[in-house]
């Protein structure tokens, strides 16, 4: 009796941006879920300078150690390229060693620019690899807030008041005006809260800004809202079903000012699943939800944060097409207390992923 073939997923993390860490820790979490009776993992890392690197390390290591941030470098393994040839499916090793033919699909693991941006989505789109997650588009459009923002308006989504800055422009004194203080100040293109200032005095916009523009030269200036924190789950449909919509989750701050990166990933913040909500508040939230992923031709997975204010109002945050995956992130939590536990999760990516294939899908 033949043994059936392993399905073979290159988990590739790590990458160019600022949440290279958080990316390390998400692909060590989908690396133990995977089950080995099914699924042949390849980790594939790229390096904070671009460098595509065979890990040698076993998936252990890429955890948060204390305060100590995991990291791909140059000596983590030997270099690898991707396949550009659509007829090829594989990834060839260079130095001499042998190729690691039969990849049959890619998990992009990848949080922020030169990942969640589109980039490596249209280069897996020209090697004809099937891959997790959203598409060229959708991952750009979601990647740069200000579009998100325009897409879901568009749909009769909420969302607050904001300006944007492109490269050499100012707030100006009508827009300072119309936002009041305070405002977040945030790169248009990152995640993990990385580039975030909360400006309570326009004399202190410009640094602010400028922290901003050392990620992305467009910068947002956003109104802050004053209201709870609430993340929503979203995963495609199975066999080309609707999108479905997870339990909520209400992010706790407690003693920080507001959700920034040290809170998610060093502190620790303090949440609830199911959010305390009305149901008929909780059905908005996740028509929302479900509405800005179709609105943005999402693909696979995605969380959508918003904010609902003491009224009642609901408020579109941002939506991330590849949402953090380590232990403490909220997308595989909410999933978990609506029924899905992470091994079902990473299951169910792979195998919508298998069944899109690939193209312009």
């Amino acid at each position: 009796m033949t043994t059936p073939r392993k399905t073979r997923v290159a988990i590739v993390f790590g990458g160019r941006s600022t949440e290279h860490a958080i990316s390390c820790v998400s692909a060590g979490a989908i690396l133990g879920a995977l089950d080995p009776d099914q699924y042949e993992a390849v980790p594939v890392g790229i390096t904070r300078e671009g460098r595509w690197v065979l890990p040698t390390g076993e998936a252990s290591q890429l955890t948060i150690q204390g305060r100590t941030l995991p990291e791909i470098t140059a000596s983590s393994g030997s270099s690898v390229v991707l396949a550009a040839d659509p007829t090829v499916t594989e990834l060839i090793v260079q130095d001499g060693l042998p190729s690691l033919d039969g990849v049959d699909v890619v998990f992009p693991v990848l949080h922020g620019a030169y990942g969640e941006d589109g980039t490596i989505q249209g280069m897996l789109e020209m090697a004809g690899i099937p891959y997790v997650g959203a598409n060229v588009f959708a991952s750009a459009a979601a990647m740069d807030k200000e579009f998100t923002k325009k897409l879901a308006a568009a749909e009769g989504i909420p969302v607050g008041p904001y300006a944007v800055l492109r490269a050499g422009v100012s707030l100006s004194e009508a827009d300072k005006e119309r936002l009041g203080l305070p405002v977040f100040v945030k790169p248009s293109r990152a995640g993990s809260s990385t580039g975030i200032t909360k400006v309570t005095d326009w004399a202190d916009l410009d640094a602010a800004v400028a922290t901003a523009r050392q990620i992305d030269p467009k910068v947002l200036v956003e109104a802050a809202i004053v209201g709870r924190e609430i993340e929503c789950g979203v995963l495609e449909g199975e066999a080309g079903g609707a999108p479905e919509a997870s339990l909520l989750a209400e992010i706790h701050v407690d003693d920080a000012d507001w959700y920034d990166f040290e809170t998610k990933y060093l502190v620790g913040s303090r949440y609830t699943i199911p959010a305390s909500l009305s149901p008929e508040i909780t059905r908005q939230v996740q028509e929302y939800a479900l509405r800005t992923f179709t609105a943005l031709d999402c693909a696979g997975l995605a969380r959508v944060d918003f904010f609902v204010t003491g009224s009642g109002e609901v408020f579109l945050n941002e939506i991330n097409t590849m949402p953090g995956m380590t232990p403490t992130s909220m997308f595989p939590m909410m999933w978990a207390a609506t029924g899905l536990e992470y091994p079902k999760v990473v299951d169910r990516l792979i195998r919508t992923a298998l069944r899109r294939g690939t193209g312009l899908h």
